[in-house]
This record gives C-alpha cells, structure tokens and sequence, in this order.
C-alpha cells in the first residue's frame, strides 16, 4: 500500500482537487488524501470542476492532519504556507513542492472565477499525472 498526502493550508480547493484527480489516477493499492493545516470546509467552486469531469466528490470532506493516516510516503504540498509548515513525516516520506495559485482568490463573475478554478484543476491534474506517472502510481489506463 502507498499513501499520497496532498497537504494545503486550508484543504478547501487546491488539495481537495488533488484528492479527487489522485483518486481518479491512482493505481490499485494507493490511498490518496488530503489535509490542511488549517481546515476550513470544501470550497463549493471545487466540487463543481471536479464535478465537469466526473470525479466523484461526495466523499470529500476538509481534513486536518490528525484526521489522516500518519505515515504517507509521500507529500505533496500545493502552497508556500504548507511547504513552509510542514510537520516532519520522517525518513520513508518524500516531500513534493508543487505550487499551484489559490483559485479561491478570484474575482469576478461567476463564470470567470469558474475559469479560475478549472484552470487550477487542470494545471493539478497535468502534474499529479506527471507526478504518478515518474512514481509508478498512475493507473494503467491512464499511462
């Protein structure tokens, strides 16, 4: 079993996004999730661009690191708050740094922060696949 950790300040967008797209891509026998550091609920703007893709989102929940399995092999942090916060994992975790711009930033219309956020979701699942992939954790299908 291989455990991904997708780790953000507040597991609302960026992480949950990449919760869902690593479930989508993972192969048999890897656990994917997702925390914040500091949770605060999942941002509606997320579930609905996962949703366009038919990722499954009911099962998404905003989680702190205590509501995770502790030891992941690997961590991917998704900003500069969650790389510089965080926790040791110890020797078996490799941490990632994979910068992607909080989409709950925007502003604007309703269907220019949509764009936002598909655009986020699309610049995460570009390198989740990259990221599987030089892993050996992408699903065949998908290789």
């Amino acid at each position: 079993m291989t455990r991904v950790l997708f780790l953000c300040t507040g597991n609302s967008c960026r992480s949950q996004m990449a919760e869902g797209i690593g479930r989508s891509l993972a192969a048999p026998g890897v656990e994917v999730w997702s925390a914040g550091t500091k949770p605060v609920g999942v941002h509606p703007r997320a579930r609905a661009v996962l949703a366009e893709r038919g990722i499954d989102t009911s099962a998404l929940r905003s989680k702190g690191l205590d509501d995770v399995p502790v030891d992941p092999e690997l961590v991917v942090t998704l900003c500069p708050d969650a790389a510089r916060t965080c926790p040791p994992f110890g020797d078996r975790t490799a941490v990632v740094h994979l910068p992607v711009d909080d989409p709950a930033s925007a502003t604007g219309s309703e269907e220019s922060v949509l764009e936002v956020f598909r655009s986020a979701r699309d610049e995460i699942e570009g390198r989740l696949r990259a990221l599987f992939a030089g892993r050996g954790l992408l699903r065949a299908e998908d290789a």
